[in-house]
């Protein structure tokens, strides 16, 4: 892929500042943060942790039974929360997904929906795709609601058994085909008798999730909660 100049300039400039805002690439944040504080007022925040419903219960109901749900942000192609994102799953900038995960973790902990939660599960990627890049964007976040809420991470409970073709362009109903079947419990005894928080990066139709909570519901006496940086509209 060929870069264009202001890409390349971008990139210089980050050589020279590399403490640059991962959202505009141009203002610098204030110490520990990752992005400037015009585009920290600027992100797209939805308040699901204060409803019960909501547009991502929504995308579950009467398909499986969801103890509570909600995404840190609203997602929109080429806004704040895309830049975000690409820089945490392509660039390599893991502690995006670690500082949204601490952030959103403290709202957790003031939502009287989320309750009783025992271990953080991260939705999996391949393995092949995982060896591409390195790291699994959702354990990062994993990683940063652990830190705030106190609760254990089980980074390798889900293993995902195919590695399918893009979702992009695919109805909810021919996603939730591509995935069924598409994930393992690596660790039963360890999730039976649990809540489990379930995390992903960003949800649209919500089929990898419902795939995975389907498999997950599976076991005696487990609850699942869920928790996504983003939602598309």
């Amino acid at each position: 892929m060929k870069l264009k100049s202001t890409d390349l300039f971008r990139d210089f400039i980050a050589l020279l500042y590399p403490n640059l805002c991962l959202a505009c690439s141009e203002k610098v944040p204030i110490p520990k943060d990752i992005i400037c504080v015009q585009c920290n007022y600027r992100l797209p925040y939805t308040n699901f942790l204060d409803h019960s419903e909501n547009l991502l219960t929504d995308r579950f109901w009467g398909r499986i039974e969801v103890e509570a749900a909600a995404a840190m942000f609203y997602f929109t192609k080429g806004g704040i929360v895309q830049k975000l994102i690409h820089n945490l799953k392509y660039r390599g900038k893991t502690k995006v997904g670690v500082y949204l995960g601490e952030s959103y973790g403290r709202k957790i902990q003031t939502s009287k929906f989320f309750k009783d939660i025992d271990v953080i599960v991260p939705v999996p990627l391949h393995y092949t795709k995982h060896r591409k890049r390195g790291f699994n964007q959702s354990t990062k976040f994993a990683n940063g609601l652990s830190k705030s809420l106190g609760i254990p991470v089980l980074p390798h409970a889900l293993l995902r058994s195919s590695n399918l073709s893009s979702q992009t362009i695919k109805t909810r109903l021919e996603r939730l085909e591509n995935v069924l079947g598409s994930f393992e419990l690596a660790e039963k005894n360890t999730l039976a008798d649990k809540h489990i928080l379930l995390v992903d990066d960003v949800v649209t139709t919500g089929a990898t999730l419902e795939a995975c909570a389907i498999k997950i519901l599976e076991l005696p006496n487990t609850k699942v909660s869920i928790a996504t940086i983003a939602i598309a509209k």
